[in-house]
């Protein structure tokens, strides 16, 4: 009994930080980036912080937490992870749960509750999950918006190349196929040939524009297709993989390791993009990404976490047996003000940090300056 750390407390807010400039893709357009935000504060007197990240929906994740999670959790022990997990997912929760508002506001308990293992085991939580990538390769996803016209889509991958970044990622899926081809040749012929290109549609395209696409897009050199049809066309990205050469990136709309699982086995995905924030948290993130490396995959995950606690999933599982290529993540630099410390990026590469914890703590300036009103 001595060994326990009880939940004492169950907190929850919200955060609505303005981005740099307004964004665009195929799907939305959008000013501010939401992060809802669970603290757990134990006995021993310790805070884990776990969080989302959203454009809508963030009341919804909080009201979940605070009415039905919150209360399961009080007085219970912190360190019992894997059994708060499964108590959470089964509980009555299941019923309207599995995916969505239930599924990632138990991600947000559970990312908490890791945090605050490795802030209690001193270790920042890649050394606690026994990782050894002390450095990742980023790859660029700020400058590729839809709503960029083209000069400014140039200018800005140009000067992440020369920033040192060795992969950038653009959008497409604009409806207006030739627009978005002519967008990735011009960008192509302005980078370096040693920078390489990935394109994201956000599920805009049905099959036959996918494919279409997809043929022309792997003539220019791309690296790979990234969400091209609906998250639920497993059928569909499994026609695609096997009728085009470029490999076909998803995941951050796949909810669990079972919606997962069948991606794999239908042999329709090629990079697991596994999104913490989206998936019931940090234990069932480590699932997928080794369901997805059993199966000789990289996982490279969707950074809606701002890359603070990816960093140390990252190192920590590192790349599939057999896989040369490097130990991955997507650079988004949204909201990185708003954490204690935020992530250490220079040249494209990052540098895992040694403070014990999963990088998820809140700055208290950011939280008296852009919590939102309950």
């Amino acid at each position: 009994m001595s060994n326990w750390a009880k939940i004492e407390r169950v907190e929850t807010y919200v955060l609505q930080v303005p981005l740099r400039r307004p964004i665009s893709d195929a799907l939305y357009h959008r000013t501010h980036w939401h992060i809802p935000v669970a603290e757990i504060s134990t006995s021993d007197g310790l805070t884990g912080t776990g969080y989302s990240g959203v454009w809508a929906g963030d009341d919804l994740l909080c009201a979940t937490i605070d009415r039905y999670l919150a209360p399961m959790l009080t007085g219970r022990d912190a360190t019992a992870i894997g059994e708060l997990w499964d108590q959470m997912y089964w509980s009555p929760l299941h019923w309207v749960g599995r995916a969505g508002v239930a599924h990632m506001a138990q991600g947000m308990v559970d990312t908490a509750l890791w945090d605050l293992a490795a802030r209690r085991a001193g270790l920042p939580l890649w050394r606690m999950l026994g990782g050894t990538h002390r450095r990742l390769e980023t790859y660029n996803t700020d400058g590729g918006w839809l709503n960029f016209p083209m000069d400014e889509l140039i200018a800005d991958t140009c000067a992440m190349a020369e920033a040192g970044w060795k992969r950038v990622k653009l959008k497409v899926g604009s409806g207006d196929l030739a627009a978005d081809l002519e967008r990735v040749r011009r960008v192509r012929e302005a980078l370096p040939a040693e920078v390489g290109i990935m394109v994201d549609a956000n599920q805009a395209w049905d099959r036959v524009t996918a494919r279409s696409a997809a043929l022309a897009l792997a003539d220019l050199g791309v690296g790979w297709l990234e969400e091209p049809l609906h998250p639920d066309d497993v059928a569909g990205h499994a026609e695609l993989r096997a009728a085009c050469p470029l490999p076909v990136a998803l995941g951050e709309n796949v909810y669990s390791v079972a919606e997962f699982a069948q991606f794999i086995r239908a042999d329709a995905v090629d990079i697991v993009q596994a999104d913490v924030t989206r998936v019931a948290g940090i234990t069932e993130w480590l699932r997928i990404a080794h369901l997805a490396q059993g199966h000789g995959l990289r996982v490279v995950p969707h950074a809606g976490d701002m890359m603070q606690v990816h960093q140390h999933l990252v190192a920590a599982v590192g790349a599939a047996a057999g896989v040369t290529a490097p130990a991955m993540i997507e650079y988004l630099p949204w909201g990185l003000e708003a954490f204690q410390e935020p992530v250490q990026v220079s040249a494209g590469m990052l540098t895992l940090p040694d403070t014990p914890g999963a990088s998820s703590g809140i700055a208290p300036e950011a939280r008296r300056r852009w919590e939102a009103p309950k």
